[in-house]
């Protein structure tokens, strides 16, 4: 009985990693909540900043085929700004975002690098 009763115990402690939770942590910072990305990426200019979060807008061409053209669309994203990343990131900025779980009603991407300088982009 008494091995049973352990191997339960065991059983509970170990923690096996399931397949496909391998994820890439983003934001290595001591404060920093750890987010697992997945899925899509994407890349913008930043066109506002608020404290956590930014809003990154990118233009794609969709085609429609009634007309048989293809037309501009922007999108915007909303996406979580990591706290050490902060003082790097300026309004205007072109920045790589990546998607995650749902952190909030809009907030679904978490900004992973900064690609060039808002006086770059213009160029």
């Amino acid at each position: 009985m008494e091995k049973k009763e352990k191997t339960k115990a065991e059983a509970k402690t170990k923690k096996i990693p399931k397949k496909g939770q391998d994820k890439k942590i983003i934001a290595e910072a001591k404060k920093e909540i750890r987010i697992g990305t997945r899925g899509r990426f994407f890349e913008g200019v930043i066109t506002k900043k608020f404290p956590k979060r930014i809003v990154l807008e990118f233009e794609r061409m969709i085609y429609i085929k009634k007309y048989k053209r293809y037309a501009k669309l922007k999108t915007k994203i909303h996406a979580r700004l990591p706290e050490f990343m902060e003082e790097k990131i300026k309004v205007g900025d072109f920045v790589k975002v990546q998607e995650c779980r749902p952190l909030s009603k809009i907030i679904h991407f978490v900004v992973i690098q900064k690609i060039k300088d808002s006086s770059e982009v213009g160029k």
